[in-house]
């Protein structure tokens, strides 16, 4: 595994990292706990470090799975989550910005991951009238002296996709930004990544299978079951990504596995700092942690450890 600095901070987190809206129960499966505890105990044993996860998973249940899963080895691990929604049913959020609903959202996540502090915390996929809550950054720039969060950062909504938010991230004390990117969704290199680098801040790519469409297994007419998040994409929409996903499939270097090389693209840009794609399985695991070894631009980037 190879390590590069979250942005200006002390973090050093794994080029691959985990990302976890699925143990929340909305991409068609539901997590026992020894599943859970297998794909991390297996991520741990190959060098990765870094969860992240977010209030609104499941009502908490993503952080609960994890909270439970690294319990005693809380050490081990950079713990990312976002604040910001509530909860509902059939993919549905409410929005909850204001500082004491925050607040409350941030102990509450404190309780589920079982733990005194969260490494990095963020705002999550909300508007510009919602970034400049009254109070919202002071408030949190309290928990950060409190102890109860090491660092702040911002993860940008991918249909809104704020440049504002991303330039405003030194001057509310955000350190890091969480941006949708992958090789078919490249906005965040003419909008966002230019801001990241002259702040110095680390970026998170999520998504960057392309909600597992770049892993190439997906063909036109797909369909998904109904607790997946995917079953209410419109099926134009879904056969314009198995597209572009075919189109690039020529540059896939022969004999490596397609998602591999999507991950190990994004880790190219000298703006990202790690890829956090989710996984079902140990084997998913296993298979994104190899990423690592594909390249050596790690080690010429300039955000490497």
């Amino acid at each position: 595994m190879k390590y590069r600095r979250l942005g200006k901070t002390d973090i050093r987190v794994s080029v691959i990292g985990i990302g976890t809206w699925q143990l929340g129960g909305e991409w068609g499966k539901m997590f026992e706990q020894t599943a859970v505890d297998a794909m991390l105990e297996k991520a741990a044993e190959l060098g990765v470090n870094l969860i992240d996860t977010a209030e609104c998973y499941g009502d908490h249940l993503s952080e609960k799975l994890i909270g439970q899963s690294i319990k005693g080895q809380r050490e081990k691990w950079i713990v990312a989550t976002k604040f910001g929604h509530r909860f509902k049913p059939n993919f549905d959020r409410d929005c909850l910005f204001e500082p004491a609903q925050v607040q409350e959202q941030l102990e509450e996540s404190l309780r589920s991951l079982k733990t005194d502090y969260i490494d990095l915390y963020q705002f999550h996929s909300g508007s510009d009238e919602m970034f400049n809550v009254p109070g919202l950054w002071e408030m949190l720039q309290k928990q950060v002296k409190a102890g109860k969060v090491r660092y702040l950062g911002i993860s940008i909504s991918r249909k809104q996709g704020s440049v504002y938010q991303v330039d405003s991230a030194s001057s509310v004390g955000a350190e890091a930004i969480q941006v949708v990117y992958n090789r078919i969704e490249r906005k965040p290199e003419t909008q966002i990544f230019d801001s990241c680098i002259r702040q110095n801040l680390g970026v998170l790519a999520r998504v960057p299978l392309a909600s597992g469409f770049l892993s190439g297994k997906y063909s036109k007419g797909a369909k998904f079951a109904g607790g997946d998040v995917r079953s209410v994409w419109q099926d134009d929409e879904m056969n314009e990504l198995v597209e572009e996903v075919s189109r690039v499939k020529s540059e896939v270097p022969q004999g490596t596995p397609m998602a591999q090389w999507a991950l190990a693209w994004c880790l190219q840009h000298p703006a990202v700092t790690c890829v956090i794609p989710g996984c079902k399985t140990v084997e998913q695991v296993e298979s994104n942690a190899m990423t690592a070894d594909l390249t050596d631009v790690s080690d010429k980037h300039p955000q490497a450890a």
